[in-house]
């Protein structure tokens, strides 16, 4: 493929394959300048990966391109088209507040999108500022790059720019940058989009094939194939939200990834009292996206997906009916062998017996029955310290002690390897609310970005289980009011 030349010193490599599309795919867009940019945060580890020049992207010119006021040569800034079912209503949508600046090809041969989120409006902005404040993206950068520790597919944080201007929203907040990478940002929206207004279907799914999925481009039917994988994918990415007690809290059409990735850190969170109805969006009052119902709404968006193919997988609508609901019945399955996977991990377990989800699923109903910290409960298990839960001394949990001691003496493997097991499946961290927010606090109030940096490097080893994790392993003291969290837009 041929491949425009890199810009000499900062090492971008871009190759704009998404502005080759039929345009009625994006708007050429270039970033609005700020006023007075200044690196906040930056990620020296991805930008290698990426086989970019940390010292020169850090300099004044280079915090030039990143804040959007420079564009390197190469670069074909453009915002993106889509739509998407937000709770259930489906509407036109698209790149508000961000411009795709090119994809970066990396030494490697990866390709990867480079998006400036919160640089100015778009004509897609529906009359918001295009803009984004400090909080918000300090606050994806820290989640995204947990969750990218955790094993867990994901957008990531590249940098964050503070603009020197003020962005209003409740409040007057500092306003900020986030440069976010991608494998892309193609979603559901995006077909959904293309299969309601754009037309041009065939073109999108065929780029989408060969861009994730060029292992099956040569398949008898590649577009059957594109569902399946697209399906396998959510299926994967979903079971490990729910073994790590991540809730995305807004998981619209638009927000779901083509390419399997979590993305758009919006009012996402990790749970702490184990309680499937659990919700911290202050925009989902039904519950939509509770802890407990991301399955099923994952299967609902697919769903939706699998309709914007229809005309593509056969030309006999009943044939293509079913064709899509015998990739979507896959879903479940999936889902339900890689979430018990990780449980029976994260219990020490090697091999598979059918009481095996019995036994996990008492464990669960127990935590919310006694209000148990849903990722401690399973450290004192992976360390024999169960004596400091809420569990301790019931007699619900003795018995299924007993049960689980049992169960792992049916297996062949030493107690070290099934602890050794639990300390890879366990985190020892993750991004606790009320630490998240200490840390936004000293970032945004105080302009103090080293309990970021300190918070950063812990999270950045979760299954270390070193002693600099054990504070931030507590959870927060009891409270009347329930922790909410906010869209940031």
């Amino acid at each position: 493929m041929l491949m425009e030349k890199a810009v000499v010193g900062t090492g971008w490599n871009f190759n704009n394959s998404y502005a080759r599309l039929p345009k009625l795919f994006f708007s050429l867009q270039k970033p609005t300048p700020v006023q007075a940019p200044g690196l906040l945060i930056f990620n020296n580890s991805l930008a290698h990966s990426l086989g970019l020049n940390s010292e020169k992207l850090q300099s004044e010119d280079g915090v030039a391109i990143l804040a959007g006021n420079r564009i390197p040569e190469v670069a074909l800034p453009l915002a993106q088209a889509y739509a998407g079912h937000q709770f259930g209503h489906f509407t036109m949508l698209g790149d508000g507040r961000a411009v795709l600046l090119g994809e970066q090809i990396t030494p490697s041969g990866e390709r990867f999108d480079i998006q400036l989120k919160g640089s100015g409006r778009t004509p897609y902005s529906r009359g918001g500022d295009g803009r984004a404040a400090l909080g918000p993206m300090l606050r994806e950068y820290i989640i995204s790059e947990a969750m990218h520790a955790l094993g867990i597919a994901t957008t990531r944080s590249l940098a964050v720019v503070g603009t020197g201007e003020t962005i209003v929203r409740e409040t007057n907040q500092p306003g900020a940058i986030l440069v976010r990478v991608a494998a892309s940002h193609l979603r559901v929206g995006t077909f959904q989009y293309a299969a309601n207004w754009g037309g041009e279907l065939q073109i999108l799914a065929d780029y989408a094939l060969k861009r994730h999925f060029p292992y099956v481009e040569d398949n008898e039917n590649r577009y059957s194939s594109l569902l399946t994988e697209v399906v396998k994918r959510q299926a994967e990415l979903i079971a490990k939200w729910q073994l790590v007690g991540f809730i995305h809290g807004v998981m619209n059409t638009d927000n779901m990834t083509i390419s399997g990735e979590t993305i758009d850190y919006g009012p996402c969170a990790f749970m702490d009292v184990y309680d499937p109805a659990t919700v911290f969006s202050s925009i989902d009052i039904q519950g939509r996206y509770a802890y407990g119902n991301q399955p099923h709404i994952a299967s609902w968006n697919l769903s939706r997906f699998a309709e914007t193919l229809l005309p593509l997988l056969n030309t006999n609508v009943e044939q293509a009916v079913e064709l899509a609901r015998d990739a979507l019945s896959n879903f479940i399955a999936i889902y339900r062998h890689n979430w018990l996977a990780g449980m029976r991990a994260k219990l020490g377990i090697f091999t598979e017996e059918e009481e095996d989800e019995v036994l996990i699923k008492n464990l669960l109903n127990m935590m919310h029955k006694y209000h148990a910290d849903y990722t401690n409960i399973f450290l004192a298990l992976t360390f024999d310290k169960i004596a400091d839960t809420v569990l301790h001394g019931t007699a619900e949990f003795t018995q299924w002690y007993e049960a689980w001691q049992t169960r792992l003496g049916r297996q062949h493997e030493s107690k070290a390897a099934s602890q050794k097991l639990m300390k890879n499946s366990n985190p020892a961290i993750i991004p606790r609310n009320h630490q998240v927010e200490a840390v936004l606090e000293a970032a945004v109030k105080h302009g103090d970005l080293s309990k970021m940096n300190q918070f950063l490097k812990v999270l950045s080893t979760p299954y270390a289980h070193s002693p600099e994790q054990v504070e931030y392993a507590k959870p927060p003291e009891s409270s009347s009011c329930p922790y909410r969290t906010f869209c940031g837009t």
